[in-house]
């Protein structure tokens, strides 16, 4: 199994995390492909940067007018930018009571708001993005279906955290706009990023969220801030270093649609690494996210528990079971399907059925509950088994094609196949049928690994 650990010693944010998958090997035009793909007038500048003498990969995201100003807290401003280009309200950071540090959060609003700030002109004051506006921008992108399932349902919980803050519907909540083209960025390029390394589960260290106040235009408050807070649920957390917001919303954000567990550095096979940097240094607490992504050690005649949840419905539409199963893929399930199957009184009826890890049962459970017409399902935990899996990418006429690999216990492989959804990219951008797409990169790893044969 694939793994990705995030260390967040310092925290995270939006940028840190990109930071980190540039560092670790995600190729910096694969997000700068993602964030053209947008259309939003962004893009992304990576350099090396030194925190605690340590090297890391700094990511910005810039607009025609310099750095959005999006970025949400000191990790993803550089002092010498932080009042330079904000023109939007943003919150400061009091540091000890020595001084402030600017920041801005991906900052959300009901129009029945009022925000105001010396350096907000009124014609951005007037320029917001709604909630469905940006989920109009992601799902009209030319990205997988994957990523933008992902980047959905995390506006998706940023906008429902905000919404229970202010007692507001969510239709409400709107996005400065400067401030969403940064954090829609992030967001997405999070998603892009984390497909591109082909993690199966994502891991983290309990989570330093800083100590100290943060003022914004609702007044002053504790770390973590209100947003924050709603997002990161039962997550571990603690506060060292010196005090500063270090876990934003938009890092927490991140984490949900992830679906990290919080757990011990497993036993793993570490394949690459990347630190990822904040805006500036932190004395005594270098200001950077760690990444490592490798292979789990654990024996592949071990098992895990399943958790298998099922329901039959006699009542819903072929399309609303559909979309059911979009959200519940969306929401971290590992599998779902459906079955169909005669009930009582003669009625034929639609068998759903869940896969997904046991901590997951009670979230998926009330989904299926929301958007379905069942009154009532069963759950139970099994045992599974798997073989270990990796990756490894071909050259296609089209494009890079990635092949996941299953080996034995002795690495021996027992099965190779392309990814879809590179090979579906592909043959959509270049109109040639799927299934040429697959063939070629199958027959490419095939040539590849009678090569490797042969030399030995």
């Amino acid at each position: 199994m694939r793994i990705g650990y995030l260390e967040c010693f310092s925290g995270i944010s939006g940028d840190m995390l990109l930071g980190a998958l540039v560092d670790a090997g995600v190729p910096l035009s694969h997000l700068t492909e993602t964030a053209s793909a947008l259309d939003v007038g962004a893009r992304l500048e990576a350099r090396k940067v030194s925190r605690g003498g340590i090297a890391a990969t700094k990511v910005d995201v810039l607009t025609s007018d310099g750095p959005a100003s999006g970025h949400d807290h000191p990790h993803e401003e550089d002092s010498h930018e932080a009042d330079a280009h904000e023109d939007h309200p943003h919150p400061t950071h009091s540091e000890s009571g020595a001084h402030s540090h600017t920041h801005t959060h991906p900052h959300l609003h009901a129009d029945s708001h009022e925000h105001t700030h010396e350096h907000e002109t009124a014609q951005t004051h007037e320029h917001h993005r709604s909630l469905s506006v940006i989920l109009g921008i992601i799902r009209s992108a030319s990205l997988p279906d994957q990523v933008k399932q992902r980047a959905t349902r995390a506006f998706q919980l940023l906008g429902e955290a905000e919404a229970a803050i202010h007692s507001i519907p969510v239709e409400e909540v709107h996005f400065h706009e400067v401030g969403a083209v940064d954090t829609i960025v992030d967001i997405v390029c999070a998603a892009a990023g984390a497909a591109f390394l082909g993690v199966d589960r994502w891991l983290a260290s309990p989570l330093n969220v800083g100590s100290g106040t943060v003022n914004c235009a609702h007044g002053t408050l504790p770390v973590p801030a209100p947003a924050t807070l709603a997002l990161l649920g039962d997550a571990p957390v603690y506060a060292a270093g010196s005090p500063m917001e270090r876990v934003t919303p938009t890092g927490a954000t991140i984490l949900r649609m992830l679906d990290v567990q919080y757990v011990p550095l497993p036993a793993m096979r570490i394949a690459s690494s990347g630190y990822g940097a904040g805006g500036r240094e932190t004395p005594g607490q270098p200001n950077l996210l760690r990444l490592l992504v490798g292979e789990s050690e654990a024996a592949t005649d071990a098992t895990e528990p399943i958790a298998i949840v099922e329901t039959v419905i006699d009542d819903s539409t072929p399309q609303l079971l559909a979309y059911v199963s979009e959200l519940l893929l969306a929401a971290g399930a590992w599998d779902v399907y459906r079955v169909p199957v005669q009930m009582k009184k003669g009625r034929t009826g639609v068998q759903l059925t869940v896969l997904c890890r046991p901590e997951l049962v009670p979230a998926l459970r009330d989904l299926i509950f929301r958007e379905t017409t069942t009154i009532g399902l069963h759950w139970r935990l099994e045992n599974k088994s798997s073989l270990q899996r990796e990756f490894v990418e071909v050259q296609t006429q089209w494009g890079p094609v990635k092949i996941k690999i299953a080996r034995w216990p002795s690495g021996e492989v027992a099965n190779a196949a392309p990814e879809y959804e590179d090979c579906r990219q592909l043959a959509a951008q270049h109109s040639v049928p799927l299934k040429q797409v697959m063939q070629q990169a199958a027959r490419l790893y095939a040539d590849v690994n009678a090569n490797a044969r042969k030399e030995c």
